[in-house]
C-alpha cells in the first residue's frame, strides 16, 4: 500500500464532495467514528453529519497547503492537512488544520477519527 497516494486520493475526495454536497460524506463514517469540531464532539455517521450539513455558510473551497501521512497498525492511517477556506463571499482565507484516522475495509477506507480546527493569529 503506498500509504501516501491513498491519503492524497482520500484528502480530494473528502473536499471535493465536502464542497458539493456535504450530506454524501455519510458513507465516509461509521457508528463509532467520532468528529471533534472546535472542541465539539460527534460521534456517528448521523450526529456528524448533521454537523456538518448545518454549518453556517453556503459555499466553501478548500486550498490544501501540507498533506503528511503516517501508516498505523492493522492498516489504519493517519492523515493531517493544513490548509485554507474560503467561505461565502469571503476574499480573506480563514487557515484550518484536520486530522483523520482512517480504517481500512476491504479496499476502501473509513473515518475512525475527525478533529477540525480553525487557526487564528
Amino acid at each position: 500500500m503506498d500509504f501516501n497516494a491513498v491519503a492524497k486520493e482520500f484528502v480530494q475526495y473528502y473536499y471535493g464532495v465536502f464542497e458539493r454536497n456535504r450530506a454524501e460524506l455519510a458513507s465516509l463514517y461509521r457508528d463509532p467514528s467520532m468528529l471533534t469540531f472546535e472542541g465539539n464532539q460527534f460521534q456517528g455517521a448521523g450526529p456528524i453529519v448533521q454537523k456538518l450539513t448545518t454549518l453556517p455558510f453556503q459555499t466553501v473551497a478548500h486550498k490544501i497547503t501540507t498533506l503528511d501521512a503516517q501508516p498505523g497498525p492493522a492498516n489504519a492511517l493517519l492523515v493531517v492537512v493544513t490548509g485554507e477556506l474560503l467561505i461565502d463571499q469571503e476574499t480573506n482565507p480563514t487557515r484550518f488544520t484536520q486530522v483523520f484516522q482512517l480504517i481500512s475495509e476491504g479496499n476502501t477506507y473509513w473515518v475512525f477519527n475527525d478533529v477540525f480546527r480553525l487557526n487564528y493569529g
